[in-house]
């Protein structure tokens, strides 16, 4: 099989570590752990996994996932979150593939509120995250980071595990935090929101997620998506417009 290196980047990831890496084994020639300095059992649990474990102060995610893939030595990479699980399914059709393609798209499978999540736009969200190193580079983005590589992609079907949340309280921790990097990015491009877009776009999102995306068939888990992502659309457009009316204010 082609050799692959399985590239991570972490930050007191104890919770998700061992599962993740645990799931790669059947096809990691390698394994980089890049720690942004975790106070934890990060750095033991990567190297119990036979991870070699670099550690880089903290750059932002694009960056961040760009300095990982910098130290993989193999021809193929695989880039994966430390909340994320390979399927048992998603191993043994990586260990078949004719690496044909130049890269590979995955579905992910989000499990919230004990049950896995196949609407309201959660599913299939698919993600390139196996592909040939040489030409490849992550965006500069500081959230929402995407890899680009020379040449086509082939889209995988068994899934991608993603244990995004712990729980409600750790979504919203999430949320808010997302949404500063989200609203931190829309100003430096220039973007503006205003009082028009923060009264009537949440509402809009909530009704696409919950019934145009077929979230209600969720059940209370997709409610309670839709209502959330409404929530995070109210808070980037509303920091993206605190930032532009500091910017605009004659004391700024």
């Amino acid at each position: 099989m082609t050799q692959i290196s399985v590239v991570v980047i972490t930050y007191n990831e104890e919770a998700n570590l061992a599962r993740c890496l645990a799931s790669v084994q059947p096809f990691a020639a390698e394994i980089v752990v890049v720690d942004s300095g975790s106070t934890d059992a990060t750095r033991e649990i990567a190297e119990r996994h036979g991870a070699r474990v670099v550690v880089q102060p903290w750059l932002g995610y694009g960056p961040q996932k760009q300095f990982a893939l910098e130290q993989a030595r193999m021809p193929w990479v695989f880039s994966i979150d430390a909340d994320e699980e390979v399927s048992p399914a998603l191993a043994r059709e990586i260990a078949a593939l004719d690496f044909a393609a130049a890269g590979y798209t995955v579905p992910r499978l989000v499990w919230y509120m004990n049950r896995w999540i196949r609407h309201g736009g959660w599913h299939p969200d698919p993600v390139l995250r196996l592909f040939r190193r040489e030409g490849a580079r992550f965006t500069p983005d500081p959230v929402h980071e995407s890899v680009h590589i020379d040449g086509r992609t082939r889209a995988l079907r068994a899934p991608l595990y993603h244990y995004s949340y712990r729980d409600l309280a750790h979504h919203v921790a999430k949320m808010n935090v997302f949404s500063t990097l989200s609203a931190d990015r829309m100003a430096a491009r220039g973007r503006r929101s205003g009082w028009l877009q923060i009264a009537f776009r949440p509402s809009w999102e909530f009704f696409r997620v919950y019934v145009l995306r077929l979230g209600l068939l969720d059940g209370f888990a997709g409610f309670v998506i839709a209502v959330m992502h409404a929530q995070y659309t109210f808070l980037r457009l509303s920091k993206l417009e605190e930032r532009n009316a500091r910017k605009d204010s004659p004391k700024s």
